[in-house]
Order: structure tokens, then C-alpha cells, then sequence
């Protein structure tokens, strides 16, 4: 879907007699229709917005505008003290009584009481990296990473996912996740690829507004919906090799790194996802730690003022990526001051919230920081909680725990199987070997992640890097998901290592990436591992048809694997219900996936947009049964 401002702008409908946001909206294959996001434009709740902001002090004004991590609090009083507007936990950052149902409630619970005890009763935004289910809670239901949604080209999908999600985040009481990510990452070597949907703006434009409407839904008014959150406001994904963070052998690759393309370009690559978003009326953006031409995105008033709020009319926030100013040159004021006056309007900070808030009074006293910027910044905050209901004096802020009921629930756990289903990608499928027959004898199961949920998940899960591991959270391993689907008859073993496979009617072995995260993920090589290629190799010498399941975040360099292989299945990273992979494996579903991203053949051609690329596997391939 190509946009420009011209036709966003004609797009975009604001019904006069009800201030509810229409969109046209394209969805894949379907040509364009007309979506209703249910909701009022923000701007709608100015005059009480404008009411409630001409009674706040300064520093009540400033509070709004911080964002303090909850683990990192030096005294919970410091919520009212200081006039916090949000809270957020960052990867890894659980509540201390450990990471259960109940305790994330207790926690949110916990933080949202103490508002009650400043002066305007303001309640507190808590926010939470939600990005593929509410997976920092132990048992919640986790879907396929993003890189896997894209291969589903389904937005109706999408949405019911991010819908599920939407319900299990507000089971724990929090209101507001950061996604979807509508990066468009085009060099794999980046270690946040798996974020994206795919390698277009297509996908990041359709994919992108329907998580917006399953999150949000058709009224942030309903305490069964989340605020979603659009980011990395712009071209994280479009940044050049060896521009990026320092990696331990000091050499430099992509994450955080600098995106060196003209503004007619990075609009036509990487803005497609917020301009759809925007449409259907999210509320919350986050603008990237990348820099464009140079500039850190969190300092560029042309992106952040002039293009997003001005020219694409953005009415709701900006929220700063986890201590993001830091890397803005100059000390912490001056990072303060030219971040706020470049557009943010909140501040995502972890152990200096309490010098933040002090430099952004100083700031407003000494007029570097216009009062009229400071009024902008939380009257955007306030008509998202005014939206919200979070206003509402009648309403309890505290967590509705009749929630709990349907968390991790067999309904919920079905929505995530149908998007693992729907996700994988058959590369090869020599002699038809796929679909698997249940009524076999003995089927040999093999690699290290057949029997790992933390393998299956990737990354932010449970932790921030995500960990291996069968055990990290509940859920179905592949492994047990083969086991479940074949006749009672048919023996299944099983041995991480490829050894014991003689003998078997046939051989699936599950490989592939372990768990990462952006930084950690950044990779010079893609190269399948030694150890994946033995596995390969050992099961091979039993002499029977075999099929590879790959679980990765990005396509890598599989050729010695390929060859080996009979069949072939890019698995992505697919989330805690490994029976979609099964259910694919045997032909209850018929593979329907596309690739969202080309696939390379060689480490020599890596970045798809250098000159002569030639895919081992184009973008959109797929086979079928």
C-alpha cells in the first residue's frame, strides 16, 4: 500500500456529528475498504482536558511527562511525590514476589493506589512490552513473533491475536503495551528483524493497523482494551551496517545505528506502518533510538513535530524509547531540552526519573522549554487517559480480576495455534514426503528445540533475551505436540543430538536460533550452527525421509541443511503452542504461508536492497500440499 500525505489525507474522515476516525484501509488481496475504528478522535476530549490542565501546577504538569520504571523506583511515595503519569516494567523487570498471574496484578494494583493520594487523583498509564502476547507473565498464552504473523498475510488473524493479548494484559490490570512494532527491516543481520512483519511496508501498513484495532479496539473505553503503542518511529530498520551499537569485540553493526536515505525515501519505506496506524487511531508512538542523516529520531523536530503531529496529524503521545535521550549529544539537561522541544511528551527513564523531573521544572522556569510546549506534551497525555476512562471518577483504576479466568485459556491457546499454523512456510518438499503420516510405526524426533518452549519463543519472553529451555513457561512443545498428534500406536523418540534414528519410518528434526534480543542479536554471521548441521548430518545416516523445522527470528544460511533435507519448514519463532507445527507437519492444515522476508543464499548477499541481490528463496514464496 503506497501512501502519501495526499491521499492520507483524503483517506482519513473525521465524521462530524460523531468525531468517530473512518480509514481506508487495504487489506492483502482483498483491495481497499473502509474501516471504522470506533473511536472519537482524541482531540474531541480538549475542552475537559483543557479544564483539568488549567488547574495543574507546573510541577503537576511535569509529573505527566515522566515515565519511571517500576523496579527502579527509590519509594513508592515517589508516584505521588513527584506527580508520575506512568510506570512501566522494562524486559526482565518483575514484580519481586516473581512473575505469576497474581503478582503482576498485586504490583499494578500496588502502583495504581497510590495516585489516590495526590492532590488531581490522576491515574497512572502502566506500560509493558506486550509484543507477542503478554509474555513476561509465567502461563500467559505467547504467539509467533511478528516475522511469522507476516507470513500468515492475514490481517483478520492479526487482529484476534492481538486482541487475546489485549485481554491478558488487562487480566494483570495494565493498561498500555508497546506494539506492534511496524519496523520494515531490510538487512536480517539487525537482531530486532523478528519485530517486523517482513521486509515491505505493505505488510508493516496492513499487519500494523490491525493489531492496532485488536488492541485498542472500537472504544478505548472498554477495560478489556489496551493502548497500543506504534514504533520505532523511524527506519530502525533501514539502519547501515557498522553504524550501530558497540558489540563486545567493539566492532559496530545495526542496532541504534544511523539511516542514511532522503526523506522521499524513508516516507515511501518506513513510514507506511504509522501512517495506517494513525488512521485507525492509536494512541501512542515511540520514536526510535536510530539517528536519520545523523540526527537521533528522539531529538528530530522534523520528524517528531513537523511530520508526525503537524502534518500527519497525530493526536495522541510520544513515549521515549528506555532511557533513549541518553544517547542525544550533550548532558542531561541539555538531552532534556532538546528531546521536549523536538516534540516528546513523555519520557521512559529508569534511575534518573527524580533528576528528569527536576531539569524539566528548571527548563519550563528558564523558558528553554516554551510553557506552551510543556501544556502540548500533557494535554496529548491527558486526552489519551481522558479516552480511556481513566478519568472516569466512577470507575474502580484498579484491576478487574474476573480476567483471570480467561488467561492462558484454551480459548486463547487456540487463536495462537491457528497463527502458528498459518505462519509456517514450506521451502521444500521433495517426493512429497510432507504431509506426515500419523499410522507410522516409529517416527525419530530430533534437534535441540523439539522439546524447548524458550527455543520456540525467542526473545522477550518471560526475560528480555528470552532464554532456552523446556520448562521457561507453560505451553506445548513441538515435541509433544508430534506426540499428541499421532495415532496411539505410533512410537515417537526422541534425542536432541540426531542419535537413535535408525530404524524410524521417518525423521523430523527442529533446529534453529537460541533466544535473543535487540544488541544481543546482531549477528556478523547467519550461518546455521555447527552443532545444527551435525544433528542434520547424523539423523541422515539412518537413510530415511527427513524433515527440518527451523525455528529462527530471520531466514539464515541453510544450504548444507537444505540439501540434506526431504522437506523443509521455515517454523519462525511460533510462541508456546507447538501443535500448529504439527498440525502442518501431518496435513491437518495444509501450509499457507508466504515468506515476509527473502531469503538469502550466501552471507555475500545479505542486505536486500544492495545491488544484484539474488534470493535463495524470493519474498511471498511458499509451497503448499
Amino acid at each position: 500500500m503506497k501512501i502519501n500525505r495526499r491521499n492520507f489525507l483524503e483517506a482519513s474522515v473525521l465524521t462530524a456529528a460523531t468525531g468517530v476516525l473512518t480509514s481506508a484501509i487495504k487489506v492483502s488481496g482483498q483491495g481497499t475498504t473502509t474501516a471504522t475504528s470506533g473511536q472519537k478522535r482524541f482531540s474531541t476530549y480538549d475542552t475537559e482536558v483543557d479544564k483539568l490542565l488549567s488547574q495543574m501546577t507546573l510541577e503537576e504538569k511535569v509529573g505527566q511527562m515522566v515515565q519511571a520504571e517500576q523496579s527502579a523506583l527509590k519509594d513508592m511515595s515517589d508516584i505521588e511525590k513527584y506527580f508520575l503519569g506512568s510506570i512501566f516494567s522494562g524486559g526482565g523487570s518483575d514484580p519481586k514476589a516473581g512473575n505469576s498471574l497474581v503478582n503482576w496484578t498485586d504490583l499494578y494494583d500496588s502502583l495504581q493506589s497510590h495516585t489516590r493520594n495526590t492532590r488531581l487523583r490522576i491515574p497512572i498509564l502502566f506500560g509493558i512490552d506486550a509484543v507477542h502476547g503478554h509474555s513476561n507473565v509465567l502461563n500467559a498464552t505467547i504467539f509467533p513473533h511478528n516475522v511469522g504473523l507476516g507470513c500468515t498475510r492475514n490481517p483478520q488473524l492479526v487482529e484476534q491475536a492481538a486482541q487475546v493479548t489485549a485481554r491478558e494484559v488487562r487480566a494483570t490490570g495494565i493498561n498500555w503495551t508497546f506494539s506492534p512494532c511496524v519496523t520494515v527491516p531490510r538487512d536480517i543481520r539487525w537482531g530486532r528483524s523478528y519485530e517486523g512483519f517482513g521486509e515491505s511496508p505493505e505488510l508493516a501498513s496492513d499487519l500494523g493497523a490491525a493489531a492496532v484495532r485488536g488492541l485498542q479496539g472500537n472504544n478505548l473505553n472498554d477495560e478489556k482494551n489496551v493502548l497500543a503503542c506504534a514504533k520505532h518511529f523511524v527506519g530502525d530498520g533501514g539502519t547501515g551496517y557498522g553504524t550501530g551499537t558497540k558489540l563486545s569485540d567493539n566492532s559496530r553493526i545495526l542496532d541504534r545505528g544511523d539511516v542514511k536515505l532522503s526523506e522521499q525515501q524513508l516516507r515511501a519505506l518506513h513510514m507506511q506502518g504509522y501512517i495506517s496506524t494513525i488512521q485507525v487511531g492509536v494512541g501512542t508512538m515511540m520514536p526510535s533510538y536510530n539517528s536519520w542523516n545523523g540526527v537521533k529520531c528522539s531529538a528530530s523536530k522534523r520528524l517528531l513535530t513537523e511530520i508526525l503531529k503537524d502534518e500527519l496529524k497525530f493526536e495522541g503521545f510520544l513515549i521515549s524509547d528506555y532511557n533513549a535521550i541518553d544517547e542525544i549529544p550533550g548532558d542531561y539537561k541539555t538531552q532534556i531540552e532538546i528531546s521536549t522541544n523536538a516534540g516528546m511528551d513523555m519520557f521512559m527513564v529508569t534511575e534518573r526519573y527524580r533528576e528528569l523531573y527536576g531539569h524539566l521544572i528548571d527548563l519550563a522556569k528558564e523558558n528553554r522549554v516554551p510553557m506552551s510546549r510543556i501544556d502540548d506534551a500533557v494535554r496529548r497525555i491527558l486526552r489519551v487517559k481522558f479516552a480511556m476512562g481513566l478519568m472516569d471518577k466512577q470507575r474502580s483504576q484498579l484491576a478487574d480480576r474476573r480476567l483471570h479466568s480467561s488467561f492462558g485459556s484454551a480459548a486463547h491457546r487456540k487463536v495462537a495455534r491457528e497463527c502458528v499454523r498459518a505462519s509456517m512456510v514450506l521451502l521444500k518438499n521433495d517426493k512429497n514426503v510432507l504431509p506426515l503420516s500419523k499410522e507410522a510405526k516409529r517416527i525419530h524426533v530430533a534437534g535441540k528445540s523439539a522439546d524447548d518452549i524458550g527455543n520456540q519463543c525467542g526473545g522477550w519472553t518471560i526475560s528480555w533475551q528470552g532464554k532456552s529451555g523446556a520448562e521457561m513457561t507453560g505451553g506445548t512443545t513441538i515435541l509433544k505436540g508430534i506426540q499428541e498428534a499421532v495415532a496411539k500406536q505410533t512410537k515417537v523418540t526422541y534425542s536432541k543430538d540426531g542419535s537413535g534414528a535408525e530404524g524410524a519410518d521417518f525423521a523430523i528434526v527442529v533446529i534453529g536460533e537460541t533466544p535473543y534480543a535487540e544488541m544481543m542479536g546482531d549477528r556478523k554471521d547467519l550461518t546455521i550452527s555447527a552443532e545444527d548441521l551435525a544433528c542434520v548430518e547424523l539423523v541422515k545416516k539412518a537413510n530415511i525421509p527427513t524433515v527440518v523445522v527451523l525455528l529462527s527470528g530471520r531466514p539464515t544460511i541453510i544450504n548444507s541443511v537444505l540439501e540434506l533435507s526431504d522437506g523443509f519448514i521455515a517454523g519462525w519463532l511460533p510462541g508456546t503452542e507447538g501443535q500448529g507445527v504439527a498440525d502442518v507437519l501431518f496435513g491437518d492444515y495444509k501450509p499457507t504461508g508466504k515468506l515476509s522476508f527473502s531469503w538469502p543464499s550466501s552471507m555475500d548477499q545479505i542486505r536486500i536492497d544492495d545491488p544484484g541481490y539474488q534470493p535463495l528463496f524470493k519474498y511471498g514464496f511458499g509451497l503448499t500440499y
